[in-house]
C-alpha cells in the first residue's frame, strides 16, 4: 500500500485553494474562456460550489473589516502589480495557496478579537458606504446585494430566515425552503418570499418593493401592528411594484406593473461588473468610460467592430486594459492620467 505524502495538501485544502484563486481572479476579471471555465468547475463538485459559498462569507467579513476601518479600504492590486498573464495560470505551489488562504482567515479572526466586544447575540450586519457596494451569500445559499449606504441585519433561526433593512436598498435572491421562511422587514412593511427575487428600498419618504423573480406577500409587520398606518396584505408577482408611503396614511399602497427596461433600470445599481460576450470593443469601451474619470479612446476605427469577450469589475480598467494588450496587437498610451489611447501595433 502507497503510504500518503503527509507534506501534500488535503482534498479539502486543494478545493479550498482552487476555490481562492478562482475568486481572487473572478474579482480581477476573466476572459470569456476563463468563464466558461470555471462554470465547468463550479459544477463538477456540489464541494465547489458549496467552499465559494464559505469563502464568499468570510470575504464579507474582510468587507466589514474595510467598514471598520476605512483607512484600509485603499490597497494595492495585486493584478496590476503582477506581470500580465493572458489566462488564469495555478503556477505556484498548492500549499502557498493554502498558506494564504489561512492567512485571510487568520486576519478575519484577529479582527473579532481585537474589535470593540459586543452582545454574542446579537446578528450578523453588513453595511456599505456611500457609493459602495457588496454582494453577502448567506448560510442557506441565499444572496443579499446592499446598494450604497445601506444596511441589513440577519437573524437565523432553524424555524425561519429573518432580514431586517435597516435603511436603503437591497436586493434578495432567495433559496427555496418552505420549512424555513423567508422575511425581509424594513419599516412597518415585512414582505414573505419563497424561492425568489426581489428588490426592497427604504428611507424616510417610501418603501418600495420590486419583484424580479417569483411571487412575495407584502404585509404589515408584527412589531406594527398597532400603528395606525394600515397596510394590507398584499399578493406581487413578477414584474409588479409597490410604493407605500408612511407618512401619508391617507393614501393606499400603490401596485403597478413595470416595464422590463424600467425594472433594468431601477436595478441598475447592481451592475458593479461589466460582462462580455462577443461584444463589439466600441461598445464595451463605452460602458466603462460611462462609469470612469479614466476613459479609453480607440486611435483606429477598425478596433470599434473587434468582439472582446470576458468579465471585468466596472471601476478596474487598468486590468481591462491590460488584458485587451496581453496579446501585443495593441499599444496602449497615455497622454494624459485620465486618458488611454488605445492603436493597433504596426
Amino acid at each position: 500500500m502507497k503510504k500518503s505524502d503527509p507534506s501534500s495538501p488535503s482534498e479539502t485544502e486543494a478545493i479550498e485553494a482552487t476555490t481562492a484563486a478562482w475568486l481572487a481572479q473572478r474579482d480581477d476579471g476573466m476572459t470569456a474562456a476563463q468563464l466558461a471555465e470555471f462554470a465547468l468547475w463550479h459544477g463538477a463538485d456540489p464541494r465547489h460550489a458549496a467552499a465559494i459559498a464559505r469563502l464568499e462569507a468570510t470575504w464579507a467579513l474582510l468587507g466589514q473589516l474595510r467598514e471598520y476601518r476605512p483607512e484600509a479600504r485603499m490597497h494595492p492590486d495585486r493584478d496590476l502589480l503582477a506581470k500580465p498573464r493572458p489566462a488564469l495560470v495555478f503556477y505556484k505551489p498548492l500549499t502557498a495557496v493554502v498558506v494564504a488562504l489561512a492567512a485571510c482567515l487568520t486576519l478575519v479572526a484577529a479582527w473579532w478579537w481585537l474589535k470593540p466586544a459586543t452582545d454574542p447575540l446579537v446578528a450578523p450586519q453588513y453595511a456599505t458606504t456611500s457609493g459602495g457596494y457588496q454582494r453577502m451569500t448567506l448560510e442557506d445559499g441565499s444572496v443579499v446585494e446592499l446598494n450604497a449606504d445601506s444596511e441589513v441585519r440577519v437573524n437565523y433561526t432553524p424555524a425561519e430566515r429573518r432580514v431586517r433593512l435597516l435603511k436603503g436598498e437591497a436586493h434578495f435572491t432567495v433559496v427555496t425552503n418552505r420549512e424555513r421562511p423567508f422575511w425581509v422587514e424594513a419599516g412597518a412593511v415585512t414582505v414573505r418570499a419563497v424561492g425568489t427575487a426581489f428588490n426592497v428600498r427604504f428611507d424616510a419618504t417610501q418603501i418600495e418593493v420590486l419583484v424580479t423573480e417569483g411571487k412575495v406577500e407584502v404585509d404589515q409587520s408584527a412589531a406594527h401592528q398597532q400603528n395606525p398606518i394600515a397596510i394590507p396584505a398584499t399578493l406581487l408577482e413578477a414584474g409588479q411594484r409597490l410604493v407605500i408611503l408612511p407618512e401619508n396614511p391617507a393614501v393606499n399602497p400603490v401596485v403597478e406593473k413595470i416595464a422590463l427596461t424600467a425594472m433594468r433600470d431601477a436595478l441598475a445599481w447592481q451592475d458593479s461588473r461589466l460582462v462580455f460576450t462577443d461584444t463589439p470593443l466600441g461598445d464595451a469601451v463605452a460602458q466603462f468610460n460611462k462609469r470612469n474619470r479614466v476613459q479609453i479612446e480607440l486611435a483606429d476605427s477598425s478596433l470599434f467592430q473587434v468582439p472582446i469577450g470576458g468579465s471585468w469589475r466596472a471601476e478596474n480598467v487598468e486590468v481591462f486594459v491590460r488584458m485587451l494588450a496581453s496579446d501585443e496587437s495593441l499599444i496602449v498610451e497615455r497622454p494624459a492620467s485620465d486618458r488611454i489611447v488605445l492603436r493597433k501595433s504596426p
